[in-house]
């Protein structure tokens, strides 16, 4: 086979195998890279969704047994050996890291197996999350190095982007990419609310306005305040419900705080969905109070249903929600402020109907899979 005809070898690594917005990018490049062009394979910890996922598309998957998120001295020296061991032996032509353990593992590696295409994307930066002092400062110093390892990184959002402007050495090594979606599979209206009913064994009024979320139940998607904001206009506002889908270490404490507010039959953790944005027509307002973010899928997928959506003001959420235009921003950590806007659209679906449209066409126009992929595999071929 002459080299003009050679398929790029393109190996993804990511640390965790859950369903969160990294391992949908993955799928999504991975599934989405043409097959005539690129061989592709996914290296990856845990034994989660994205492993099944991968497996229905046929992608090659290879464990990385030891890779975890947890920091761990003796744990991560053998992730190192066995990443770098894996690299050995596939020897691809791109590296494509993702996720904050596995790219500060997987950069040193490539470069000690002699990868001469080391892309970082970086989806969010774990040194905004709340954090002691020192924590925050030895992450972004580790940050940093992996920048500087990669031959390129790419950003998910202008503010992933932005908060790199005072890096030394690395400015010319990143670019930003924005996430992008296909179209999505909307089950109908009535049909999804029928499915949310029916798996909570309750009937829901002809009247009822549904508010959802989906996320990972994870601190930095600030579902506490959400919740808090509905406990204040729940009695005031009896045909309003609230079903958030997704699961995660923050459900106990979540389960606490609707018992605490008696909101049983009003506030609904659905839990894990395949698909689940399959299910977002159901809703009538989409929330999303997250107090750390890169550029989250789900906004992406709440535009193409065309959702009124309420999120807070943090990382690439703006570059989606444009205030008071394709929906409402808030502070983060602010439940006044989610009453206030929720209470605004559920009286007025005039409002809820304009922002949700002109969502839908942002979305459309700025966030498509197809950009997102061709400018990818032109960063491939750049290096």
């Amino acid at each position: 086979m002459d080299n003009s005809s050679k398929k790029t070898k393109v190996l993804f690594v990511i640390t965790k195998s859950n369903w969160g917005g990294a391992q949908r990018y993955v799928y999504d490049l991975a599934t989405g890279l043409p097959k005539d062009r690129f061989d592709v394979v996914v290296a990856l910890g845990g034994s989660g969704t994205l492993i099944h996922k991968l497996h229905a598309e046929h992608i090659r998957v290879l464990p990385i047994f030891s890779l975890a998120r947890d920091v761990s001295t003796i744990g991560d020296i053998f992730a190192f050996f066995e990443i770098w061991s894996i690299f050995r032996r596939e020897k691809p032509d791109v590296i494509h890291l993702n996720s904050a353990k596995a790219s500060g593992l997987g950069t040193l590696a490539a470069r000690f197996a002699g990868i001469s295409n080391i892309i970082f994307t970086a989806h969010g930066w774990a040194f905004n999350e709340d954090r002691s002092f020192l924590s925050r400062l030895s992450i972004k110093l580790l940050s940093w190095v992996t920048t500087l390892l990669a031959h390129k990184t790419i950003a998910v959002s202008e503010a992933v982007h932005k908060d790199t402007r005072n890096w030394p050495f690395v400015k010319n090594k990143i670019i930003t990419i924005h996430n992008g979606v296909n179209s999505v599979d909307f089950a109908l209206r009535d049909d999804a609310r029928v499915y949310f009913a029916t798996k909570r064994g309750i009937t829901l009024p002809h009247d009822a306005l549904l508010i959802g979320t989906i996320a990972e139940l994870h601190k930095n998607k600030g579902l506490t305040f959400s919740v808090e904001a509905f406990a204040e206009i729940a009695q005031k506002y009896p045909s309003l419900f609230y079903f958030i889908l997704g699961d995660g270490e923050e459900r106990e404490q979540l389960e606490i705080l609707i018992k605490r507010h008696e909101l049983a039959g009003r506030v609904f953790l659905i839990g894990f969905i395949e698909n689940a944005a399959n299910y977002l027509k159901a809703f009538d307002i989409f929330v999303l109070p997250s107090v750390k973010e890169g550029l989250p899928y789900v906004l992406l997928e709440a535009g193409i249903a065309g959702l009124a959506v309420v999120a807070s003001h943090v990382g690439g959420i703006p570059e989606i929600i444009e205030d008071g235009k394709t929906g409402l921003l808030i502070p983060p950590r602010s439940p006044d402020d989610i009453v206030e806007h929720i209470v605004r659209l559920a009286k007025t679906p005039s409002i809820r109907a304009s922002l949700g449209t002109a969502l839908r066409e942002k979305v459309l126009r700025d966030f498509s899979h197809e950009t997102m992929t061709s400018r990818t595999v032109a960063l491939y071929k750049k290096i």
